[in-house]
């Protein structure tokens, strides 16, 4: 049964350090969400709050509208799936799945099937009889989540269970994650500082910044729309591109003024009189050394990557700024050449002085 989450106010302090500060948040039942954001962010103790691990020091957590704030950890239908596998070392793979619904008084015939059922969702079958020494990084994060499966909770809370796997490992999870929400349903929060985590698996989205919420919504809305530089620098990798520019209005065009170059925008902003600095956002695959769009003129090339299906470039600006520029395919680029930079406007974002988008 998947459950809805509602975050009223919701405050943490430590003593008189206030490190959340008043979230107001919405999970619909069944939704995926990924809380994502900087290492100090609050995104974990936001987690932990939700879990009942840490106390909530002001507002109020509602499950399925029921408050929850005094209402202990293991009444709240929730399993947690941490960092650290924190399996017990001299138990089988079976007894680690099976010891929490032991210690809860459940009969060995109820047990059974529970961890059965875990043990096919997850592949992990032949691994019963081992102990955790005998499985691969992989095989461990399995098991960490198979324990929570076999509660059969309302929500699932992952707390960067990703962050000790290599590479390929941290693909092929994410992956198995995702077909897990869609095969049982359950609400899943998901706490990451890696944004392609984030856009790969969640429904929605939640950037966290020193203890507050910039921006909530599907991935490609924050990756199109962001609603300030934090989470446009944020979401996307290579990041956003930030050039430092100044405001030009001319009768009913609006432009912008980057290395005396003027670039016309295909909008009109009033947000912004002439004169004002601005920056300039631009998204590494949307910049081109072909001659299409507007020019904003010659870079020196500082470092080429060669990723086979793509080619990113590391440039610079005649006035020291820093782009990355990424290309389709494999291009004949090197170290120490110029090149010429191109924008389509209509796929640029920019930015006041404070941040916020215009």
């Amino acid at each position: 049964m998947a459950t809805s989450v509602t975050l009223q106010k919701v405050v943490k302090r430590y003593g008189a350090l206030e490190v959340v500060h008043g979230i107001d948040l919405e999970i619909k039942p069944g939704e995926f969400v990924v809380f994502v954001g900087p290492s100090g962010c609050g995104k974990s103790t936001l987690l932990r709050m939700i879990a009942g691990l840490e106390p909530i020091s002001g507002g109020s957590l509602f499950l399925d509208g029921d408050r929850m704030n005094d209402v202990p950890a293991a009444k709240r239908g929730i399993a947690m799936v941490f960092q650290s596998y924190a399996l017990y070392p001299h138990m089988t793979v079976y007894k680690n799945l099976a010891f929490g619904l032991e210690t809860a008084g459940m009969k060995k015939h109820e047990i059974e099937p529970r961890v059965q059922k875990a043990a096919d969702i997850l592949q992990i079958g032949p691994l019963l009889g081992r102990k955790p020494k005998q499985l691969s990084g992989g095989q461990r994060q399995r098991v960490a989540i198979g324990r929570a499966i076999v509660r059969e909770p309302n929500i699932f809370l992952f707390d960067e269970p990703l962050s000790n796997l290599d590479a390929e490992l941290r693909v092929q999870m994410r992956v198995e994650i995702a077909k897990l929400h869609q095969s049982l349903g359950n609400t899943m929060i998901y706490v990451t500082h890696d944004q392609v985590e984030a856009m790969t698996m969640a429904d929605t989205i939640v950037v966290l910044n020193s203890g507050r919420i910039e921006q909530v919504g599907a991935p490609l809305e924050l990756y199109n729309k962001p609603r300030n530089r934090f989470v446009a620098g944020f979401i996307g990798s290579p990041r956003m591109n930030f050039i430092n520019s100044r405001f030009v209005t001319s009768g009913d065009e609006t432009a912008i003024e980057i290395n005396g170059r003027i670039v016309p925008l295909q909008r009109k902003i009033t947000a912004a009189k002439a004169g004002d600095p601005v920056t300039f956002g631009a998204r590494p695959e949307h910049l081109s050394v072909k001659d299409q769009g507007v020019a904003l003129g010659p870079a020196h090339v500082d470092l080429v990557e060669h990723l086979g299906g793509q080619t990113i470039l590391y440039v610079s600006m005649k006035d020291g700024q820093a782009l990355a520029v990424v290309l389709d395919d494999q291009q004949p680029v090197r170290f120490g050449d110029t090149v010429n930079i191109h924008i389509d406007p209509a796929r640029c974002h920019l930015f006041a002085a404070d941040g916020a988008v215009l």
